[in-house]
């Protein structure tokens, strides 16, 4: 056996090669809430302020931090409008944010997949000898 060749006891399994391409996560929707707004508002075509502060547990301050950063990015726009006399804020996902959040879940999705591929290689695998 040379230095080149793998040995016998470490074995490789695909999961372990590298990917041809790397999962890709958007570094704008990688923060847990603005993860949890662009979520929610991919269900609805928008929603108002309140429904989906309380949906997401979040303060007014936090949310409105969240859909900040998102307006600046291009995936969350705001529209803001009354009910009677009442001010409201309607939230919507954009095109252009609803495929970051695509894409970004599909990069989740692959990195779970390799992940639990690893996991079932190494717990089948032999225990190494003592």
């Amino acid at each position: 056996m040379t230095a080149d060749e793998p040995s016998p006891a470490a074995p490789r399994l695909e999961a372990d090669a590298q990917p041809e391409a790397d999962p890709q996560l958007d570094p704008v929707i990688q923060h847990p809430a603005r993860l949890a707004l662009t979520a929610f508002l991919s269900g609805c075509l928008e929603a108002d302020f309140r429904t989906t502060r309380d949906a997401l547990n979040l303060s007014d301050s936090a949310l409105s931090k969240t859909v900040s950063a998102l307006e600046a990015a291009g995936y969350v726009k705001s529209r803001k409008g009354f009910v009677g006399r009442r001010p409201r804020t309607w939230l919507s996902l954009t095109e252009q944010g609803r495929a970051r959040l695509a894409s970004h879940l599909d990069a989740l999705q692959r990195i779970a997949t390799q992940a639990r591929a690893r996991a079932r290689f190494h717990a089948s695998a032999p225990a190494p000898p003592e």
